[in-house]
């Protein structure tokens, strides 16, 4: 079986209302859906999701990486996973979701070559991931009342973004727990404060159940962000600090956190997830595995990494309710808040529209 063509296109998919962060506003989605076909007749489905603040990449900059990687691509073997990543990077260094929308592509012909859904090819035994649902900056009372009703929905686990303003933040997660008392909180300062900022509001957070802190300081500060996790009362999450399994070993060499945040779009797809996530748990730290702005697609992929390792102990996949993605994707995995259930057919168990 060997690699005979791949095809990419660009799907703009606008979303129900702007998202908000510390590092800017998203009011709209595009996605570059990719099919690598094999001369066997197997096709396998990836997705791009660019995201230019943290990732440095649009949809037009995927889609021209992609056309650089074809000609490595067409003859090989969809199983010769290891060489085809080495050889994207020798072609181009970053461009992770360009890199992620192949890779998964290849994980889901190879695991419908098995016979197998994605989970079980990695060697995952349950098909039940659970997912946190993410509430961007708003006004405080606006972001409790979300909090409040996704709680009624069923969801567990929120994610609050904050790092915005200080004050802002404390009277959000004020607000927050009291509207949702019971549920597991993290908060995501998207690289908002200084070492002596995020050490103030840990401590504020530590009144109020604060599970973990994900990037208080900007991503190349990883000095500071052992200092934060050093003096810290919650644990501290890197995410935008850790890209690739370069990063993942400074992290942990540095004692810098105490989960890291993988995402596919970052760190270039399957392949390397697995990487990120051997290196953090021979250091003993946790991992969690996050998304971009992704369709269901992606998602799925992310799930199924989830269900196969024990040590990605967080599911952030939450970003398929923010638009509706039933234009390009039939059917995917089932949603029971706060469980996502994997799809038991071959593959990704994603059909396309």
């Amino acid at each position: 079986m060997l690699i005979s063509g791949i095809t990419a296109r660009r799907v703009a998919v606008p979303l129900r209302e702007p998202f908000v962060i510390s590092l800017g506003v998203i009011d709209s989605a595009d996605v570059v859906l990719v099919e690598i076909e094999t001369d066997d007749g197997i096709t396998g489905h990836g997705e791009g999701a660019a995201t230019p603040f943290v990732t440095g990449e649009t949809s037009e900059t995927v889609l021209g990486a992609i056309e650089l990687f074809k000609p490595a691509f067409i003859g090989q073997s969809p199983f010769a996973i290891e060489h085809l990543h080495q050889e994207m990077d020798r072609i181009l260094v970053g461009n992770g979701s360009a890199k992620a929308a192949l890779d998964i592509a290849l994980y889901d012909i190879m695991a419908k070559v098995a016979g197998v859904p994605l989970y079980r090819f990695l060697g995952g035994v349950e098909n039940e991931v659970e997912t946190d649902m993410t509430i961007g900056l708003d006004d405080p009372a606006k972001m409790a009342s979300k909090a409040a009703r996704l709680v009624a929905e069923g969801y567990r686990q929120i994610k609050v973004k904050a790092g915005s303003d200080d004050g802002h933040d404390r009277l959000a997660i004020e607000l927050i727990r009291a509207a949702a008392p019971k549920a597991h909180l993290k908060v995501d300062a998207n690289q908002g404060w200084t070492v002596a900022q995020a050490l103030k509001m840990l401590n504020h957070y530590a009144g109020f159940g604060v599970d973990a802190v994900e990037q208080p300081v900007p991503a190349w500060d990883v000095d500071g962000l052992e200092l934060v996790r050093a003096g810290s009362p919650i644990p501290i999450m890197a995410d935008e600090s850790c890209f690739i399994p370069h990063d993942a070993s400074r992290i942990v060499r540095a004692q810098a956190a105490d989960v890291i945040n993988i995402k596919l779009m970052k760190c270039g797809g399957i392949y390397p997830a697995l990487q990120i996530n051997a290196i953090a748990e021979a250091a003993g730290v946790k991992c969690m595995v996050g998304c971009m702005l992704e369709s269901r697609l992606s998602i799925s992929a992310g799930a199924h990494l989830v269900a196969a390792r024990p040590n990605i102990i967080y599911a952030d996949l939450d970003s398929f309710a923010d638009f509706d993605d039933s234009s390009i994707i039939e059917s995917a995995f089932e949603l029971d808040p706060p469980m996502i259930k994997l799809s038991e057919m071959p593959g990704l168990g994603v059909t396309l529209a």
